[in-house]
C-alpha cells in the first residue's frame, strides 16, 4: 500500500524565523548551518519530526539540509535513525542533489542506512557517469529519481535520465509544482513518464512562471488529476505532500491535505 509522507523541506523557512526574504538558498544555508553541529543535531531533528507527526504523518521525505552527505558523520546518521524510531516515522526518500562521485556515494550510503528506498534530486553525474550512478545505486539497494526543476517538458526529463534499465534504478521524481511553474501540464507529464516514475512530489503553486507554493486548490495544479493519472499509469510507489511557504509554518495546511490525498487514493 502506498505511503504518504511529509517533506521535511516544507520547513525550509523555519531557521529564518519564517522570514525567507532572499529565496531558497537562504533557507537551505540557514538549515544546513543549524543542523551540522552534532551536539545539537538530535534535538533539532526531533523538532522537525515532531511537526510531521503532529500533522498526522507516518512517514517523511528527509531533506538533505536535515541530513547532508557534505557534513553528516556516522554519528549524525545514528542520531537520525534513533530520532526516526522515537517518532515512529518511516523514510520514503532522501532528497539530495550531487555533483561528484564522493558525495553521491555517501548519499547512497546514508539513504540505505536510514531505510530510504529512493534518492530524489538532481545530479549532473547522469550526463557522463551514468554507469557509476547505476552501480552505486545497485550496491546500496536504492533507486534515484531525477527531479524536474528547470525542465519544461517530460521529454527533457527522459533525455536526462536516459533509457530504462532492467533494475529500474534510475527514473524520475515528479514535482507537480515545478512542471506548472514551467508552464507544463503536470497531468500530461505524468502520462508521458508513467513507467519511469519512482517518486512523486505533490505540490501546488499559485501561478506559472513563479514558484510560490500553496495549499492544494488555491493554485493552478490539478493535484487530484495528477493522482488519478499516476494510478491510471500503474504507479505503485509512495506519495509526498510538499508545501514550502517562505513566511509561515505549513504544518496545519499539510495536515489538511493529508485526508484529501487519502480519499483520492481510496477512490475507484
Amino acid at each position: 500500500m502506498a505511503r504518504i509522507s511529509f517533506m521535511t523541506a516544507n520547513y525550509v523557512a523555519r531557521e529564518t524565523g519564517w522570514n525567507m526574504t532572499e529565496g531558497w538558498q537562504q533557507g537551505d544555508g540557514a538549515t544546513n548551518a543549524a543542523f551540522a553541529p552534532l551536539e545539537t543535531y538530535a534535538a533539532r531533528l526531533d523538532t522537525v519530526l515532531a511537526g510531521a507527526r503532529r500533522a498526522g504523518f507516518e512517514a517523511v521525505d528527509l531533506w538533505s539540509a536535515h541530513l547532508n552527505a557534505a557534513w553528516a558523520t556516522d554519528e549524525h546518521v545514528s542520531a537520525a535513525r534513533a530520532a526516526l524510531a522515537r517518532h515512529g516515522l518511516a523514510v520514503t526518500s532522501l532528497h539530495a542533489g550531487s555533483r561528484d562521485r564522493e558525495h553521491f556515494a555517501r548519499t547512497c550510503a546514508i539513504a540505505a542506512a536510514i531505510g530510504a528506498p529512493v534518492i530524489g534530486g538532481i545530479t549532473t553525474l547522469l550526463d557522463g557517469d551514468r554507469d557509476f550512478v547505476a552501480a552505486t545505486l545497485r550496491d546500496h539497494g536504492v533507486r534515484f529519481g531525477f527531479e524536474n526543476h528547470p525542465e519544461g517538458s517530460p521529454e527533457e526529463i527522459l533525455a536526462r535520465i536516459g533509457p530504462d534499465d532492467a533494475d529500474g534504478l534510475i527514473g524520475t521524481a515528479v514535482d507537480t509544482g515545478w512542471y506548472a511553474t514551467q508552464r507544463c501540464d503536470p497531468v500530461a507529464a505524468i502520462e508521458t513518464l508513467a513507467d519511469r516514475v519512482v517518486h512523486v512530489h505533490l505540490k501546488d503553486v499559485k501561478a506559472a512562471g513563479a514558484h510560490e507554493t500553496c495549499r492544494w486548490g488555491e493554485g493552478i495544479v490539478d493535484v487530484e488529476g495528477c493522482v488519478a493519472a499516476l494510478r491510471r499509469g500503474g504507479y505503485r510507489g509512495d506519495y509526498m505532500i510538499e508545501h514550502e511557504p517562505e513566511h509561515h509554518d505549513p504544518t496545519d495546511e499539510c495536515a489538511a491535505m493529508l485526508p484529501q490525498l487519502r480519499s483520492w487514493l481510496a477512490g475507484p
